[in-house]
């Protein structure tokens, strides 16, 4: 079969800077090229699949990547046919082979791709860590600043560029999963994995509506699969005030929930920057969600927290303390201070309280130490898809990192 050749790259590229790396991922199984393409995503690889040789072509007629990743789990045979055709169509990307160091088919792999002149990286070895990954790819990872301007958020609703990723939310006593953070990620076609700064609308912007919509149905499908599979999750969503003053939106949240019986509830997150500048409006929007059992919580609360005093029916359930005082507080004596005054406070209103920014053991401790019902941040587990996240966190006993 005559193989087509690569189209230029300007035909790929033209009109756009290509910033991230891509790469296609090669093996018959299923479950490994999804198990290769999370980890690559992880270090914000574009990615695309191929499942033969004989799908190459359509492959690579469509994307030009700058990584061909070669999984051996369909043979030494697939694989040398992959690494013929990419010769054949003269690949000029890398080439990294995923198998077991020292088997004979490994081995005589390795010795192919070198003898048709093809750039090959050091084996990646079965099973691999992050960190020998992150050292295969370091080449190939050499990042420039996110788009400017911003990604047209109506643009990537459109192109279903947007998706919810999932960060749990855990009891600082006793280590159990109490819920998990739904936050919008963005995945640029050319771009990757964009930050929200570079797509997120002003809280006036006409598309704050579609984007808050397309939060809580995304949300509400990702419950039901979660519950499908593991149980009730509590999850938790960020919404600003402006969005639900609007009766309409309050109904389209209304008819959302799940009337399902095993439906405990969910988390509504007002940021509280915007919450302090109408505070009776937040206080009245949080009395109506809780009759639909909607808690809403009081998010990145920092310096602005005495003004959460002036409210003497507190509607809220929860307060999660913004970063800015949890990061570092082990020693940073006026950090602990406004935490401990939090925490008092919250527990005048029987609230819950969240440290969210743990990114450390000393910041899990002194957070233990104060006193936080719950906890959220790096040290324990990063943002990640929602099968990741059911995977990975509703799957498993979580565990204090080392």
């Amino acid at each position: 079969m005559e193989m087509p050749k690569l189209r230029d790259e300007g035909d790929v590229t033209f009109g756009r800077r290509k910033v991230a790396p891509s790469v296609c991922i090669a093996d018959s199984k299923p479950h490994i090229r999804n198990f290769l393409r999370e980890a690559l995503e992880d270090l914000d690889f574009v990615t695309s699949e191929c499942e033969s040789p004989d799908t190459l072509g359509a492959v690579l007629g469509e994307h030009r990547p700058d990584l061909f990743v070669i999984g051996l789990s369909g043979g030494g045979l697939a694989a040398n046919a992959i690494l013929e055709a990419l010769h054949a169509m003269h690949f000029d990307g890398k080439v990294l082979i995923f198998g077991a160091e020292g088997w004979p088919m490994t081995n005589a792999i390795l010795r192919v791709g070198e003898e048709l002149d093809l750039d090959m990286l050091p084996l990646l070895p079965t099973p691999f860590s992050d960190n020998e990954l992150r050292l295969r790819t370091a080449p190939l990872r050499q990042f420039e600043p996110p788009p400017n301007p911003p990604v047209d958020v109506a643009e990537a609703l459109h192109a279903d560029w947007l998706d919810l990723w999932y960060q749990p939310k855990i009891d600082v006593r006793s280590l159990s999963l109490r819920g998990g953070e739904a936050l919008v990620r963005l995945r640029h076609p050319t771009w990757g994995t964009v930050p929200p700064a570079c797509f997120l609308p002003d809280a006036n912007d006409p598309q704050f509506r579609r984007l808050s919509e397309f939060v809580i149905t995304r949300a509400i499908r990702d419950w039901r699969y979660f519950f499908d599979a593991y149980g009730h999750i509590e999850l938790t969503i960020n919404l600003p005030v402006s969005f639900l003053q609007n009766p309409e939106a309050v109904e389209i949240l209304a008819s959302q929930i799940p009337r399902h019986p095993a439906f405990e509830g969910m988390i509504v997150e007002f940021n509280a920057a915007e919450m302090m500048r109408d505070l009776p409006a937040a206080a009245r929007i949080a009395r109506q969600l809780s009759l639909l059992n909607i808690g809403v919580a009081v998010d990145n609360l920092a310096e602005d927290w005495p003004l959460l005093m002036n409210i003497t029916d507190f509607p809220f359930v929860e307060i999660k303390v913004d970063r800015q005082f949890i990061s570092g507080c082990g020693d940073d004596r006026l950090k602990q201070w406004n935490c401990r005054r939090i925490l008092e406070l919250a527990d005048g209103f029987g609230a819950r309280t969240v440290a969210a920014g743990v990114e450390s053991r000393a910041d899990f401790v002194m957070a233990r130490e104060l006193g936080f019902d719950l906890i959220q941040g790096f040290f324990f587990a990063k943002p990640m898809e929602a099968r990741k996240f059911a995977r990975r966190i509703l799957s498993r006993h979580i565990e204090l990192p080392a």
